[in-house]
């Protein structure tokens, strides 16, 4: 099927590792993506270069990327200036929800992403959430997804007129970062252009400490895969 011809759905790109998969199984299942991505007042702008270089590896025709402003509420250590917790163990990264959670981050980004699908004529939404090897934060779990696909089915005159049909895809709910980081490889996900760290520096190096970090580094060893992104600790490239 060319992407002339194939459905359209909209995929949310942030340029992590997550997002970056998912970019690939959408386009692996047959649909013609347009990835949204957003400047939402994050403490670096090098997630939205990872995204850009990720859209160009994939040949993604359409990438949106939106300026809104989160940053205006605070309330986050990704928006605000509030320390990035280091060095937390498997069972403090999986315990209480995290001060890197943006409050209703995901809920604003589905509601863009359901907007720009009513546009583009796509009923498919993607987004690369993760139940299993995530912070803790409560929307990345299968009961968020579920709820918002129930009101993209009732808040939307694409949907009334059609009698519904929205799809919010999360095809990373229930891997592991290993089975993620596998998945992407089979794929044809080129990782080193990714950027997951919440507080990289300012040439681009990977912290290595925080949670997004340790959970990366964790898959990668079980995979038994060298992370390519350049880190600023000690032994790690």
């Amino acid at each position: 099927m060319s992407r002339d011809t194939a459905r359209p759905a909209v995929v949310l790109l942030s340029g992590g590792l997550d997002s970056a998969t998912v970019v690939a199984v959408a386009l692996r299942d047959g649909y013609d993506v347009a990835a949204l991505s957003f400047r939402y007042g994050q403490r670096h702008a090098l997630e939205i270069e990872a995204a850009t270089r990720v859209a160009r590896h994939f040949g993604i025709r359409r990438h949106q990327v939106l300026d809104i402003d989160l940053g205006a509420f605070g309330g986050s250590a990704l928006t605000a200036d509030i320390p990035v917790p280091k060095d937390r163990s498997e069972d403090e990264i999986g315990g209480v929800i995290p001060i890197t959670y943006v409050p209703a981050r995901n809920t604003i980004f589905l509601s863009f992403a359901l907007a720009f699908a009513e546009v583009v004529g796509a009923r498919d939404i993607f987004i690369g959430v993760n139940a299993l090897d995530y912070s803790g934060y409560p929307d990345c779990r299968p009961e968020f997804v579920n709820a918002f696909e129930r009101l993209a089915n009732v808040a939307t005159k694409a949907a009334v007129e059609s009698g519904g049909g929205f799809r919010v895809h999360a095809p990373l709910l229930h891997l592991r970062k290993s089975g993620i980081i596998t998945l992407g490889l089979s794929l044809g996900v080129d990782y080193s252009l990714t950027s997951s760290c919440y507080d990289p520096s300012p040439e681009g190096e990977a912290c290595g400490r925080c949670d997004a970090c340790l959970l990366r580094l964790k898959g990668f060893a079980e995979v038994g895969v060298e992370d390519p992104v350049r880190y600023r600790i000690p032994g790690r490239s």
